[in-house]
């Protein structure tokens, strides 16, 4: 098969033939369909996330079809449809697995992370961490789910019931989570790059009430804001515009460091969290809900061997919705 490998931080993907792995135990050998394009992923090929092992096939948002099952693989069949996401395992059986909070386990795997991923022709993945995918979505349309729409649905959840909802950084999960919202009757504010009127364009198109850049104040202040922009100066930002009582979700598994601020911007019960990882069970509820296939993804696609063009183009902010990559 082919695969495109990481070997150093900061370098790019190289391309290299393999073999097909076998799968053992719980695993699945999964034949890749299409694998999305992660700002993870980005945050892993530059370094910016310290390697957890070199060499590295990334990618962690893949749906595929079962090709081949382990010894104790019998959730699912050759010929199946399934989609792998970030979290790729956990140790069931400390407090935070035990408790329904898998997503900070010590012991957690990751895909593309821990192990090898999805930029590449096949891959294993243990079949108790897999989803099924919704009949509604084709395989490329679908594979965004996996992650951008995964994570984005937590953090839609911990940014609360709030009616005016601020989403800095308009990528792949925030024009998922703008259209989870306003399917709540909620009002979405999309804050981008400055300058950035193609972006602004793209979210107004979703259905957002407001655009404009990171720097500007929206018309009414926000009763939660979300940040899937890894920047660690819009925390401040977010909290001046956010009403008494709000929430300002980090959803990204890096940013950079957090500026100093006064502590009036958080005064007035204002809250900051971050998002870590995912639960099977987020998955489970995110899929059940976008079934009927109302939620559309916006994808650009390039084949396998263009993965570093695609991570380029996510890096400059030349993509609306998500980058999904073909084998």
């Amino acid at each position: 098969m082919t695969a495109m490998v990481l070997d150093a931080p900061g370098k790019a993907l190289r391309q290299e033939r393999r073999p097909v792995p076998m799968p053992h135990g719980y695993d699945i050998l999964i034949r890749v369909v299409a694998c999305a394009v992660c700002r993870t992923d980005l945050h892993v090929v530059d370094g910016e996330l310290p390697p957890h092992r070199l060499p590295l096939v990334p990618g962690h948002e893949i749906a595929g079809v079962v090709a081949a099952c382990g010894p104790l693989a019998t959730r699912w069949r050759p010929g199946q449809r399934v989609g792998v996401p970030w979290l790729a395992g956990a140790c069931g059986e400390c407090a935070y697995c035990l408790g329904g909070r898998e997503n900070l386990c010590a012991k957690a795997r990751f895909t593309g992370y821990d192990r090898d991923g999805g930029f590449a022709g096949f891959t294993l993945a243990d079949e108790r961490f897999c989803f099924g995918l919704p009949d509604a979505y084709d395989d490329r349309h679908v594979a965004p789910l996996l992650c951008a729409g995964l994570i984005g649905y937590r953090a839609y959840a911990m940014a609360g019931p709030g009616r005016r909802l601020g989403l800095y950084g308009f990528g792949a999960a925030a024009h998922l989570v703008a259209q989870l919202a306003i399917q709540d009757g909620r009002e979405v504010m999309a804050f981008t790059r400055p300058g950035d009127a193609r972006s602004q364009a793209f979210a107004r198109s979703l259905g957002a009430r407001w655009a404009g850049g990171a720097n500007d104040a929206p018309p009414e202040e926000l009763d939660a804001a979300i940040l899937f922009a890894p920047a660690g100066e819009l925390v401040p930002q977010a909290l001046a515009s956010t009403a008494r009582g709000g929430t300002v979700v980090c959803a990204g598994i890096h940013m950079s460091d957090i500026p100093g601020f006064p502590y009036s911007l958080l005064w007035g019960e204002r809250c900051v969290r971050s998002v870590a990882n995912l639960t099977r069970a987020d998955g489970a509820a995110f899929l059940s809900r976008v079934s009927d296939g109302q939620l559309k993804t916006s994808v650009v696609v390039y084949p396998l061997a263009a993965a570093n063009q695609a991570l380029d183009d996510l890096r400059g902010g030349r993509i609306d919705g998500a980058a999904v990559l073909v084998p």
